[in-house]
């Protein structure tokens, strides 16, 4: 991955100073078995609902809508992000809107986590058994069965927690004209930006390969402030919560 080089440092440290905070109050139930999501999402414990990279429906938010919404931009960053550790200039800003933030970079692809059959150290050289983020089991997240967007790491450019983002916090994101929802994962370098996890990425339709994939541009990420859901491996609470703020920010509703 053409990101993960500087990713090693601060993946880590992520892990140590956030990973606690994004569990939620009953992540220290193995079972999680109290969340009604829990009984109608029978894979939600590892991000596995069986419909969730459904094609969008008739009357789902479409990319072009939310393509539309987000033409202009009202930077909040205080400066810019290269798109990938050797990129010569730092390009793409954040920029904000009273209920989202967006970006629009490439992706480099995200398989930290749990280590499985696509993601391990054989697949991806920079492997790490981690993510910032947990499960509510107290477990790494699994890149490889959860859509997730990677943020960079809290830094004098841009701190995601200022505007009211975290682990689990909903996001769209728009490729060409399909539309997938998933949740804050991971975060990365603090100078870079465009990743997500190896599932967000084949759910669009681009090559999850973390080694050779990725897209070199054109990719949209929309992340929806206070929006955070719980569990945060449930795709279907995702969807569906991201389908609902894709509306409101639209002006649907």
């Amino acid at each position: 991955m053409r990101t993960r080089l500087l990713a090693l440092t601060s993946a880590a440290c992520g892990v140590a100073l956030l990973g606690a905070a994004a569990l939620p109050a009953s992540a220290s139930d193995p079972a999680s078995a109290s969340d009604p999501a829990s009984a109608s999402d029978p894979a939600s414990a590892f991000g596995q609902d069986a419909d969730a990279g459904a094609d969008a429906g008739p009357d789902e938010v479409t990319a072009a809508e939310l393509l539309a919404e987000v033409r202009a931009c009202s930077r909040i960053s205080k400066g810019r992000y290269r798109t990938d550790s050797g990129s010569a200039k730092a390009t793409v800003p954040v920029c904000g809107t009273r209920d989202a933030v967006f970006w629009k970079a490439d992706m480099d692809i995200d398989c930290d986590g749990r280590k499985t059959r696509a993601c391990n150290r054989k697949t991806d050289p920079y492997f790490l058994p981690e993510t910032a983020f947990q499960s509510s089991r107290g477990k790494p997240l699994d890149s490889a069965a959860l859509p997730h967007v990677v943020v960079p790491g809290p830094s004098k450019v841009w701190d995601y927690r200022q505007s009211g983002l975290t682990g689990g916090s909903v996001v769209a994101v728009v490729y060409r004209d399909r539309v997938r929802y998933g949740v804050i994962g991971d975060t990365g370098p603090t100078g870079i930006i465009g990743e997500a996890s190896y599932a967000m990425a084949k759910a669009l339709g681009i090559d999850p390969d973390p080694s050779t994939g990725g897209a070199e541009s054109g990719v949209t990420y929309i992340a929806f402030k206070d929006s955070r859901i719980s569990p945060i491996e449930s795709r279907a609470r995702a969807r569906s919560r991201g389908a609902a703020l894709a509306g409101e920010f639209v002006g649907r509703s």
